[in-house]
């Protein structure tokens, strides 16, 4: 540390080059990521309404290009010309640092998140933490969204959007805590490494643990229902109240400031199936072992293991289009009820029962 500090000081012409270097490559990794996973969002958007259309026995999407697979391109182009109104009483400052927050906070949670050996951009010991503690913060950007509009409806629908998130990432963060116990570590690729070696294996099967294989299994079906309402999706998005027939907090939101809103809650939702693909369904594993990889190039490896994970994404993503197509849209109340007095209680019986199961069976942690 003495040597870096005193290169750092003196000027050393071959710190500096080897820093800029290594800045523009990470800055190269980043753009990359980011360029790909704004392509696939596009991509998974339009999925997301032809699943929707295929359920109600329409084609959806099917005019801008093939088989409209240009669409969501078109319907950005159409945001970026359209004209920015904000309402006359609103706060104009916060009234458009809201989209940005939202947009700049779903990108930065998938930092943490490995898609692939070695393929994430920061590859922290404390990732879980890490994502808890941006998440969280989302719920500002929506408040936010919602005050500055002066409007009651978007102030109202930020509310309810708030109330909603904050009380099922607290069964998120009891189910989180079931796979921590089991790995003994919050490093996501400690936690993907751990399900190596086939499907038997990945947590939400844990045939392995016999004993435990039920719990695990609840627990990624009570992840996958809280990533619902976490992101506002059907059957829960009540910020969409029947009462207003409005957008809820972003009613007063319009060309790109609404898209921003919209691509923030895209990723949010690609984020939770990435993540029930990292902590339940092994993450880039494949679900058997494949003996013949041994004698592959490293790099084809990691572009197969990528495939892997897109795929396990992707069916989560078709699960969430679906149960969009095809639940009903559950009460206020009834929603509430579900968090605190089903899932709050589930979890933290499975958070008891895996700690023990930890402890007296001697498993890993």
């Amino acid at each position: 540390m003495s040597d870096w500090i005193q290169q750092f000081f003196t000027g050393d012409t071959s710190f500096w080059t080897a820093f800029w270097w290594a800045a523009l490559m990470v800055t190269g990794q980043i753009g990359l990521f980011m360029v790909v996973l704004l392509i696939s969002l596009a991509f998974l958007l339009l999925l997301d309404r032809k699943v929707w259309a295929g359920v109600m026995l329409r084609k959806g999407p099917n005019v801008v290009g093939a088989f409209g697979l240009l669409q969501s391109f078109a319907d950005f182009g159409k945001f970026l010309l359209k004209e920015i109104i904000i309402p006359a009483g609103a706060n104009k400052t916060v009234f458009l640092l809201a989209p940005i927050m939202t947009l700049t906070l779903a990108f930065i949670c998938w930092a943490v998140v490995p898609v692939a050996p070695g393929w994430v951009i920061s590859d922290l010991n404390v990732g879980v933490l890490y994502l808890f503690a941006i998440s969280s913060l989302g719920v500002y950007g929506i408040i936010m969204g919602g005050w500055a509009s002066n409007s009651k409806y978007p102030f109202l629908g930020s509310l309810r959007s708030a109330a909603q998130m904050v009380s099922y990432e607290v069964s998120i963060g009891f189910v989180i805590v079931t796979v921590i116990l089991l790995v003994g570590s919050m490093n996501l690729t400690d936690i993907v490494n751990n399900q190596e070696g086939g499907f038997w294996n990945w947590h939400a099967f844990s045939l392995n643990n016999i004993v435990i294989a039920p719990v695990m299994f609840a627990m990624f079906v009570v992840f996958f229902v809280s990533a619902l309402a976490e992101t506002n999706r059907p059957p829960f998005d009540l910020p969409e109240a029947e009462s207003e027939l409005v957008a809820g907090y972003q009613v007063e939101y319009s060309s790109t400031p609404y898209l921003l809103f919209m691509i923030g809650e895209y990723l949010n939702i690609v984020l939770m199936c990435a993540m029930l693909t990292v902590l339940f369904f092994g993450g880039w594993h494949a679900p058997f072992p494949l003996p013949f990889t041994e004698d592959m190039a490293p790099w084809l490896i990691a572009f197969g293991s990528f495939a892997v994970f897109a795929t396990k994404v992707l069916f989560f993503f078709f699960l969430f289009a679906m149960v969009k197509a095809m639940v009903p849209r559950y009460r206020y109340d009834q929603l509430m009820r579900l968090g605190w007095k089903v899932f709050l209680p589930m979890s933290l019986v499975a958070v008891l029962v895996v700690s023990g199961y930890v402890v007296y069976a001697g498993v890993q942690a």
